[in-house]
């Protein structure tokens, strides 16, 4: 059957081009926000490199210190010598206290320290007068609703544009089939979701970070799969697909039996089914047990 559409490879020379660039662009920027993650959240525990217990002192905070003790132990620890950085904890530690700030040379360490970036012209914190670095001093309860709620709209809007364009471009693949291409192209969309919702799920509980790993991690799988067969099949669809390792690939996806995705959706389908029973009996045991002992404690109150 005729193909509806012109397969990456056949495209003229400028499109190649135009997608390529486009394709290098954002895969360059995807490599920086990994870089710059590991040197924010990667550093909350204030060891390098990206673990659970980074995400859940981000997000859900490090509930045993101040918010400006586990930063200048994370993320902030190499803006200032050992010794300045404990001489800001014993203040923290002894209650803030205003007065001790200037006599103990705290104003000085911070002015000459922070507040180079915590200044009134940037989008961080503002340490130029006292009373923004004093609400830093309390109990770190992590990332607050009011700054998930502006990176969350931000994350939303800014990456279902990558996507979209991403898979825009996927969609011309001609080595995948239409099942593996949704599968591919929705993937990201999914995942990102369920990364926004699991930072507002680990805020509430720590348990919830893994979600955070697992999330992002799917996004990056489905954008690397997206992004180096789109490549390949502009630039190397005969070397690859024709002579090399991919035409076992393109054998294989041709075969008569029933592929990856086959399964998948199968299992997909049957899953499905089984939650909607699950969530007709959850209800019911809601609404004959459940509801019943709330109303009760609801009424005693």
């Amino acid at each position: 059957m005729t193909t509806k559409y012109t397969p990456l490879k056949d495209h003229d020379t400028p499109i190649k081009v135009l997608f390529t660039g486009y394709l290098c662009t954002v895969g360059i920027g995807y490599l920086f926000a990994l870089i710059q993650i590991l040197f924010t959240h990667g550093m909350a525990d204030g060891k390098f490199g990206l673990s659970v217990d980074d995400i859940v002192y981000s997000y859900y905070g490090n509930r045993s210190g101040t918010v400006l003790e586990q930063k200048l132990n994370g993320s902030m620890k190499d803006n200032a010598p050992e010794l300045e950085r404990f001489q800001i904890m014993e203040w923290v530690r002894e209650g803030a206290d205003i007065d001790d700030y200037k006599s103990e040379g705290i104003d000085k360490i911070i002015e000459s320290r922070c507040v180079m970036c915590h200044n009134k012209e940037a989008s961080i914190p503002d340490f130029t007068e006292l009373s923004g670095l004093l609400a830093f001093t309390e109990q770190d309860t992590g990332a607050t609703f009011a700054s998930l709620t502006r990176i969350s709209h931000i994350h939303l809007f800014g990456i279902s544009f990558i996507f979209m364009f991403v898979g825009l471009i996927f969609s011309f693949a001609e080595t995948t089939t239409t099942q593996y291409k949704c599968i591919a192209i929705g993937m990201p969309y999914a995942f990102l979701v369920a990364d926004i919702m699991s930072w507002w799920l680990t805020k509430i509980h720590p348990m919830f970070a893994w979600l955070v790993i697992f999330a992002g991690m799917g996004m990056g799988v489905s954008f690397m799969f997206m992004w180096v067969t789109s490549i390949l099949e502009m630039w190397l669809f005969k070397p690859v697909f024709i002579n090399g390792f991919g035409s076992r690939y393109l054998q294989w996806r041709d075969s008569p039996e029933a592929s990856v995705a086959d399964r998948v959706w199968f299992y997909l389908k049957v899953l499905v089914q089984q939650s909607k029973k699950a969530a007709v009996f959850a209800q019911d045991q809601w609404l004959t047990r459940a509801w019943p002992v709330v109303k009760q404690w609801l009424g005693k109150k």
